[in-house]
């Protein structure tokens, strides 16, 4: 087993994960030895005849699964960063015994009892608060995975762990594999009407790589399905490839409607199981927000907010649409076209007026040297580290007072072909304890983002470059991580505070300040007209309310699967038309959007999808700050380094954010910057 890559010391800096020599062959052999390997060090722990004391249980417990953790978290990653039947194969023979090991783990009354030993001298012991909250999570990870519970229980729980393992993983395969099998395949050039050089350009370039001689293919993939849908004139053409985003998964062979109701029906029992009422009550016990009512307070109060406004959104826009072309039967295919067409008339420029000054290699450049101004960054490519694609890029991270080492950054870029939808951020490994000493991250950005054509450079839009300077948010939040233990470093905190720093970075890309590090002409390297900026951030709230709406009603339906008994769902089409109806402005015209709502039945965000309108908050009131003391103010931009981002999960949010913000978020610092209240002279 020595010649598996995953089972050997990296020799590459930073302990990158060597990506050239890891095949799909040596992921289950290695996580079968990293198991054993890590059950070994897990039955030394339990032999241990010395009283249990933090440093041999609790720091013991907290590395005794390194090499399983790197393992399986390249597996993973991989799965998403590049797909294929073999790796989806794979994680139903990986998924089922890494959960019987996390089982076998939590549920091991001998384990439980050192840490409950620990656990309940934690008084009178000299900790540190990150040693506290490490302490008090593995306390409760046990009590929340079944250790309290009786034989029967636990084997029951165990069954429900194997058979979710399998689950979310099929979700996201049956996701991707549908949005695969759809093309669109142009060949009357008339039928490009009202699209973007740009955009026909891609569309070309993607149909001559499949071989489709002087013809045009548009897909479900983001930078091919928003240009058409925001720009093409052809309404029956816009309505085809709407309702192929819309049954994604839903009606075909990859039907997500079985594993939906597997998987929140497993949700619910375990959640029953446990002793908590729902999945949700289980879940937001460990969140900020505490219990499914205030969740739904919160939801409640941003529907109030939003609704009327977006019923507004959508009066202007069908006097606008009737005014246009005669259109007065608007249908979710026609709304963010005439959005488009509408926005190009109040503030005389169309979003498509910005992408030639943002060439990624330039965004990406710009978006380094802003968090340079702020955090004191240096991003340097290097050819040092290997790659999963050829698209991908290393860069070594330093910081720019002393040229000491923060971390390694990947950043892939660029739709293909197994690759999941979206952009998120992710760790190779989180900094801290790792083969006895502190080591720094391994992180990596994954995007969609518009591909280069043989003519012209990757040309993102405004949209694209808010989603790289939110990927690099949470980025940066991993590879500022100061904390001791791996568990609690960079974005290991609860759910509904993670996104504060991916979101926060959004502001700035509406800062003329900001905009002109890297906003240039790809072609005449004029930087971007002051007068478009102007426009931009004139436009900035422009469907603010319909935007909201939409989030809303995300929220409340993923609270509407969990947060009830789902054993009486057979339908999940009608349940989520029930769930929505007071936030749908228009009837289902397609699938529902659960078959493909892949945060929450394949991500992190069951019970949790509020956390984007929650975090929010967080972030326009951060904002408010560096607006008032300056953008890129030094002590501001410190404060948030030292007391929120280095810190990670190592002590409550709450804390952390009250110790930063000097006070607890002002929430309604959110609806002054969508203009939807009355500005005052400065947050409360």
């Amino acid at each position: 087993m020595s010649d598996n890559p995953l089972l050997q010391n990296s020799s590459l800096p930073n302990q990158a994960p060597p990506f050239d020599k890891i095949k799909d062959e040596h992921y289950f052999p290695a996580i079968e030895a990293a198991i054993e390997e890590a059950r070994a060090n897990i039955e030394a722990i339990k032999a241990n005849t010395d009283a249990p004391d933090f440093e041999n249980t609790i720091i013991a417990l907290e590395t005794a699964s390194e090499t399983l953790g790197t393992a399986s978290g390249i597996f993973y990653n991989q799965m998403s960063a590049m797909g294929g039947d073999e790796l989806h194969e794979l994680a139903e023979k990986i998924g089922p015994i890494s959960a019987n090991f996390g089982s076998d783990v939590i549920l091991d009354e001998d384990l439980f009892a050192r840490v409950k030993t620990i656990y309940d001298q934690k008084d009178s012991l000299d900790l540190t608060p990150e040693q506290l909250t490490l302490l008090d999570d593995d306390y409760k990870d046990f009590v929340r995975g079944g250790a309290l519970l009786n034989e029967d229980k636990k084997k029951r729980l165990r069954e429900i762990s194997e058979q979710m393992s399998v689950l979310a993983p099929s979700f996201m395969n049956n996701v991707s594999k549908s949005s695969e099998a759809f093309e669109m395949i142009i060949e009357d050039e008339a039928d490009l009407a009202g699209l973007p050089d740009t955009a026909i350009d891609a569309a070309k370039h993607a149909a001559d790589e499949k071989s489709y001689d002087g013809k045009w293919l548009f897909t479900l993939d983001y930078p091919s399905y928003v240009p058409f849908i925001q720009f093409a004139d052809n309404r029956e053409l816009r309505q085809k490839i709407w309702r192929a985003f819309g049954n994604r998964a839903w009606g075909d062979e990859y039907d997500n409607s079985e594993n939906i109701l597997k998987i929140v029906n497993l949700r619910h029992e375990r959640a029953n199981l446990l002793g908590y009422k729902t999945h949700a009550h289980y879940v937001l016990e460990r969140r900020m927000a505490e219990t499914p009512e205030t969740v739904m307070g919160f939801l409640e109060k941003t529907k109030a907010a939003y609704k009327d406004a977006a019923l507004k959104d959508l009066d202007t826009l069908k006097d606008f649409a009737k005014e246009h072309d005669g259109n007065d039967d608007i249908q979710p295919w026609d709304v963010t076209y005439f959005s488009e067409k509408l926005k190009q008339k109040l503030f005389e420029f169309s979003s498509e007026d910005l992408r030639p000054y943002f060439p990624l290699d330039n965004v990406l450049s710009g978006c380094f040297e802003h968090f340079s101004k702020l955090f004191g960054l240096k991003f340097t490519p290097s050819n040092k580290y290997t790659t999963w694609h050829e698209d991908v890029k290393a860069f070594d991270v330093t910081n720019t007072k002393d040229g000491s080492f923060i971390g390694t950054l990947y950043g892939d870029f660029h739709p293909r072909t197994g690759k999941k939808n979206g952009a998120w951020m992710t760790s190779y490994r989180d900094q801290g304890l790792f083969n006895a000493k502190i080591e720094r991250p391994v992180i990596a950005i994954v995007c969609n983002f518009t591909k280069p054509t043989p003519d012209k450079p990757s040309l993102l839009t405004h949209g694209e470059v808010l989603t790289l300077f939110h990927e690099m948010g949470h980025a940066v939040h991993g590879l500022l991580s100061d904390v001791t233990y791996r568990s609690m470093a960079g974005t290991n905190v609860k759910w509904d505070f993670v996104e504060l720093p991916s979101q926060v970075q959004e502001n700035w890309c509406m800062e003329k300040e900001t905009l002109d590090l890297f906003a240039a002409h790809y072609e005449t390297g004029e930087k971007i007209p002051a007068e478009l900026i102007k426009k931009l951030r004139a436009a900035q709230n422009f469907m603010v309310g319909w935007g909201g709406l939409r989030q809303t009603s995300m929220g409340l339906l993923d609270m509407a699967w969990h947060n009830a008994d789902p054993s009486t769902i057979k339908d999940i089409a009608a349940f989520e038309d029930e769930a929505t109806k007071d936030t749908s402005l228009f009837p289902r015209l397609a699938g529902p959007v659960s078959s493909s709502f892949s945060h929450i039945f394949a991500g992190g965000y069951s019970a949790g999808y509020y956390s984007y309108k929650w975090a929010e908050v967080l972030d326009a009131d951060t904002f408010e700050l560096f607006l008032e003391n300056g953008l890129y103010d030094q002590e501001t931009a410190d404060a948030y380094k030292n007391e929120v981002l280095s810190k990670g999960g190592s002590e409550p949010p709450n804390v952390l954010y009250k110790r930063f913000r000097g006070r607890d978020a002002d929430p309604d610092a959110l609806l002054r910057r969508e203009g939807l209240l009355e500005k005052t002279e400065k947050a409360a």
